[in-house]
């Protein structure tokens, strides 16, 4: 239960509508605690008319209106007498019947906004996130947690805490009515409720261990459907629908049988309570009967006691059910608080508000990777001013790609810092910071949505001469010209209708619509051909003119044209130069630029 006081926060904002469900609750079991006794003098009305007395009013405990209710009755016939009895207890149940409505739309509405909150609490949570919490985690169980894990948390918000407040409001009313008639049957009647308790006691700590296992399998099942459908392509690449299929299947058994074991426990525990309510019942008439003949009580009290277990039995059978509820909100709520309390790995913002103007440094930097603890930056210091182009090569797992996280602030140094014109990349705004800079990244990620929208991400208020004007300089002009919606073709999830290299020329076109003043190429250009290349090339070196270009690439003929050219090897910068001057001695660089061109040759 502890993990629940999380939401606390969301009751206190909504203080007035929680106030006013509890004001609705206590009006709507006030009128549900007065047919039974009108009804309780229609009985004692037809016992008095069949003995022809009214002995049966002087044993009976009035309540404040019974005496002049009779009195007003006392010259219709017995007929009439019932008629109006009814036509009185219809009435109180249609105003009952309102104040249950006004219940519902102040405390479940409560729990549907506090739902949206949370839900908007936890997507924000996500986005403040930094990448390497995403390597850490599964799409599916982030997915499960958003979904049915906060679904799961607005039943308790809602229909728990409404039949938990009814339950303990009826009881208030209820027991105090039945004690106020007779004590003795009062606690016959209320004897088998101990034992209830402490069945619900100990059945709910079963519930919420078995409602925990459910949540985790439900994860791995999500998260199995989630990869097979991402990695499809694969799949049937390699003929493994019959494996995937079977593993599948493994997964939903293994969720079949931890949700059977849950199911088993309630199918128990509901009965039981059933039948513990029902021996109430017989406890009230055998010993209502006993007092009757007694004297202390009338045949219509009998009807009012019965009619009282009555009124009991759904809130105490779903005690049980809220149990059930509250324990597994809990179960859930722990789950997303373990999202919401997770610490960023970017954990401050900075406080200026910069226009980027494009002059970038690097001083010693130092970078370690938080999870896998793999150095990969040692002591990288450059400088790039604004207008030229800095461009990084080496072979692969030679930190090339961390530089453009870190100028991205995707991370933060180990050690070292680096500068943004002039200011401490940290004290910066990340927001400010991220729209100065146009960045075209590795792994190409393309919504499902057209080719139009897609382009126009990287920017707000993009028209479509500006769309063109990228579309040409992306060389995706003759690709879009084939397509038979053009612009307006919409993609596959994660753009799988596109090529590798169309893809590439689709986020590069994203990249550069805003007119940044930092444009960052992250071996965007691996999926092209050379002339393609070239092509492409040719064009941005037009959009790049005035503005701070890093280009990060294995190959050299991507980089050949930039103004300064360092060498990475194992997070250490071995060379540095342009193109001439690195290819004038028996450098790392030449030996790369040799080596592909002899690729290239081989290749024609």
């Amino acid at each position: 239960m502890r993990s629940l006081k999380f939401l606390n926060k969301y009751f206190w904002k909504y203080k007035w509508r929680l106030t006013l469900g509890i004001l609705m609750i206590i009006c709507s079991n006030l009128f549900g605690i007065y047919p039974p006794k009108i009804i309780r003098v229609a009985f004692d009305t037809v016992a008095d008319e069949i003995a022809g007395t009214n002995q049966a009013v002087a044993s009976t405990t009035p309540f404040y209106f019974e005496n002049t209710l009779r009195s007003l009755l006392d010259s219709l016939s017995l007929a009439e007498k019932l008629f109006y009895f009814g036509v009185i207890v219809l009435l109180l149940a249609l105003v009952k019947g309102l104040f249950t409505f006004l219940m519902r739309q102040t405390i479940i509405i409560m729990s549907r906004l506090i739902e949206y909150d949370l839900k908007n609490e936890v997507y924000q949570q996500y986005q403040r996130l930094s990448t390497a919490f995403y390597k850490r985690q599964s799409t599916g169980d982030l997915m499960n947690r958003i979904s049915d894990d906060v679904s799961r948390v607005r039943m308790y918000l809602g229909p728990g805490i409404m039949y938990t407040l009814n339950l303990a409001v009826l009881f208030a009313l209820v027991i105090g009515t039945m004690v106020s008639v007779n004590l003795k049957l009062t606690i016959y009647v209320l004897l088998p409720l101990p034992i209830l308790s402490f069945t619900i006691y100990h059945v709910s700590n079963i519930i919420n261990r078995k409602s925990e296992a459910v949540q985790a399998q439900l994860s791995t099942l999500t998260t199995n459907a989630q990869e097979t459908f991402s990695g499809i392509r694969i799949l049937k690449t390699y003929a493994r629908e019959k494996s995937a299929s079977n593993q599948f299947e493994e997964s939903c058994n293994k969720y079949k049988d931890t949700s059977l074991e849950l199911v088993k426990v309630n199918a128990l525990f509901h009965p039981f309570m059933i039948l513990l309510i029902g021996l109430s019942t017989l406890l009230t008439i055998y010993m209502g009967g006993m007092e009757a003949i007694a004297g202390n009580i009338t045949i219509g009290n009998i009807a009012e006691f019965v009619i009282y277990v009555n009124m009991l039995t759904w809130p105490v059978a779903a005690l049980g059910w809220v149990t059930s509820l509250v324990q597994r909100a809990a179960a859930s709520q722990e789950r997303i608080n373990e999202f919401l309390l997770e610490k960023a790995e970017i954990l401050k913002d900075g406080g200026i508000d910069l226009e980027i103007k494009g002059n970038i440094e690097f001083k010693g930097v130092q970078f370690t990777y938080p999870d896998s603890g793999i150095e990969a930056l040692k002591d990288v210091s450059f400088k790039v001013k604004p207008g030229q182009s800095l461009a990084v090569l080496g072979r692969t797992g030679s930190g090339k790609s961390t530089i453009a996280h870190l100028i991205n602030r995707i991370y933060d140094v180990t050690a070292g810092e680096i500068t943004i014109d002039g200011y401490n990349i940290k004290d910066i705004k990340i927001s400010s910071l991220r729209s100065g800079i146009g960045y075209v990244p590795q792994d190409i990620f393309l919504f499902s949505e057209s080719i139009r929208s897609n382009i126009a991400f990287g920017s707000e208020s993009a028209s479509d001469v500006k769309i063109q004007s990228v579309v040409n300089s992306a060389a995706l002009l003759d690709d879009i010209k084939e397509f038979p919606d053009g612009l307006e073709t919409i993609l596959g999830e994660r753009g799988i209708t596109l090529s590798g290299g169309q893809k590439q020329r689709v986020s590069i076109a994203r990249g550069i619509i805003s007119d940044p003043n930092i444009l960052i190429f992250d071996d965007c250009l691996s999926a092209v051909d050379v002339e393609t290349e070239e092509h492409i090339l040719l064009e941005l070196n037009k959009i790049m003119d005035n503005k701070t270009t890093i280009i990060v690439s294995h190959r050299v003929s991507s980089i050949k044209h930039a103004d300064n050219i360092i060498v990475l090897d194992e997070g250490i910068i071995k060379e540095s130069g342009n193109h001439s001057s690195l290819l004038a001695y028996d450098s790392l660089y030449s030996k790369l630029y040799h080596q592909q061109l002899l690729e290239e040759k081989a290749a024609t």
